[in-house]
């Protein structure tokens, strides 16, 4: 009971305290004549007026006020965004299909393709344009934490132990794409590229395209199959990881030449991207793994190790960026040189991850979701050249990769499961495409497209698998040695 009295005697006594000083401050005279000198060219409207609230309206007023302001305007889209993400991954796992398919789906659904054909009133309120900017600044950070993380999650080891298989496969499936991808844009050009868009850069994003394959969600739906330590599954995960290499250093080198304008400061550019990648590998992963092996033991990791290693992932990421190429390339090189310790791995990966791929991620599907306009396909034949691009893309990668891996000795129930793998696009794909868009070299008609393209390959994964599965079900299991495969009966 004393504590009590004396704790209430306390505070009464400075707040009668706080309330003499404010009440004696509200009857002070205040001279304004050095004022006067700085505002002497403001009238009594520029001047700042203080907020009264001196009635319901002006409650009201003032929270209509709040709910406008651009931090609450980004909260609330966060929050809808995680939410429609969550309902939607969810739905699309009771169907067998990958939560990050549910995610893009979702980013479709809150951008002007549904919601704002819908309830256009509803999705201006909740997604004004002015408030992109934000949307875009987090989906970017979320982008560079999760190519940061997709690099650590290569293993280079294995790259070179099925280099041979795997180097053919991957490269032919990023050729034939490619080639068939400006193909197209031959033919597309004139119609649908932006007016200050050259046609070297058009056609080169048109194959860089056609030519992805989405590593992580490959990697996702191996494990989930159960197919990790099968041959099948590391040699299409040694494939993907290959091309996954291959692919962005052939994007890091179609941006510089994008940016550059002409072939002298591309290659200028593509210079500098070179002696970059030789520091980071032969510079900066020895000292790293020279650091970690003095302050890593089994249980514990050092934070100096963990802040270098973010150190590291900015620097990169920021190089790769004031260079020309894009800020993605410079931190997917960062997770490459990280330490080849698996329980630092684990750890920085789980510190990094799930704020990405939990948080960020989903505002880089919504704000793709944003910007894809399916309603601007208003005419036949723009959803017959969807039909077109959509089976280019498949028919380049899927078929590509298939008889390659036939060629070189697989089977062809593995052949065509490689092909099907490999023509997974998913989230990489909407990353180069933004890329595209943001240097203003696809159109909204295009994007809108290969969006599209985008969400079908990857769709079409686990049916496909499926499918194959079931026509090969009578296949015999052989043991050659050090591998097992699949003889095909019906072949």
């Amino acid at each position: 009971m004393k504590k009590i009295l004396t704790y209430i005697i306390l505070i009464s006594t400075f707040v009668y305290l706080i309330w003499l000083v404010i009440d004696n401050g509200n009857h002070i005279v205040r001279h304004e004549k050095g004022i006067a000198t700085i505002n002497s060219s403001l009238t009594l409207t520029d001047k700042a007026k203080p907020v009264i609230i001196n009635s319901e309206e002006n409650i009201f007023q003032q929270f209509i006020s709040n709910i406008k302001y651009p931090v609450s305007i980004l909260l609330l889209q966060v929050i809808i965004i995680l939410f429609v993400s969550r309902v939607f991954g969810i739905v699309f796992n009771k169907l067998g299909q990958q939560t990050v398919i549910g995610e893009i789906i979702a980013g479709v659904f809150l951008g002007p393709s549904i919601l704002g054909w819908l309830f256009p009133q509803l999705s201006e309120l909740i997604f004004p344009h002015n408030s992109f900017i934000s949307l875009q600044f987090l989906s970017q950070i979320g982008l560079v934490f999760f190519m940061f993380v997709i690099g650590m999650e290569l293993d280079l080891d294995k790259i070179k132990n099925k280099a041979h298989d795997a180097i053919i496969i991957s490269h032919v499936s990023i050729i034939f794409p490619f080639f068939l991808g400006t193909c197209l844009s031959y033919f597309i050009y004139k119609d649908l590229a932006p007016v200050n868009t050259n046609f070297t850069s058009f056609t080169l994003f048109m194959g860089i395209a056609m030519s992805i394959t989405a590593f992580p969600v490959l990697a996702r739906i191996i494990k989930e199959r159960g197919l990790t330590k099968t041959p099948l599954g590391v040699l299409t995960l040694t494939c993907a990881a290959a091309d996954d290499v291959s692919a962005w250093c052939l994007l890091a080198a179609v941006i510089a030449i994008v940016k550059a304008g002409n072939i002298v400061s591309s290659l200028f550019t593509i210079g500098l991207a070179i002696i970059y990648i030789i520091f980071m590998l032969y510079v900066i992963k020895p000292w790293l793994k020279k650091i970690s092996e003095n302050r890593i033991n089994n249980e514990k990791i050092d934070k100096t190790v963990i802040g270098i290693s973010f150190f590291v992932l900015l620097m990169s990421a920021y190089f790769t960026e004031i260079i020309g190429i894009h800020a993605l390339f410079g931190a997917f090189i960062a997770g490459i040189v990280m330490p080849n310790n698996i329980r630092f791995k684990e750890i920085l990966t789980n510190k990094v991850e799930d704020l990405s791929t939990i948080l960020l991620l989903p505002i880089f599907f919504a704000f793709t979701g944003l910007r894809t306009q399916i309603g601007l396909l208003n005419d036949s034949h723009l959803w017959l050249l969807c039909i077109i691009i959509i089976f280019v893309a498949i028919f380049g990668k899927l078929i590509g990769s298939a008889i390659t891996s036939k060629i070189i000795g697989r089977t062809w129930k593995d052949s065509l499961s490689i092909g099907v793998l490999m023509n997974t696009r998913g989230l990489m794909e909407l990353v180069v495409l933004n890329i595209g868009y943001d240097l203003g070299i696809l159109s909204p008609e295009i994007f809108a497209i290969m969006v599209l393209m985008a969400l079908t390959t990857t769709f079409m994964t686990g049916p496909f698998l499926d499918s194959i599965n079931y026509l090969f079900r009578n296949s015999k299991v052989v043991d050659y040695g050090n591998e097992v495969l699949i003889k095909d009966e019906k072949y």
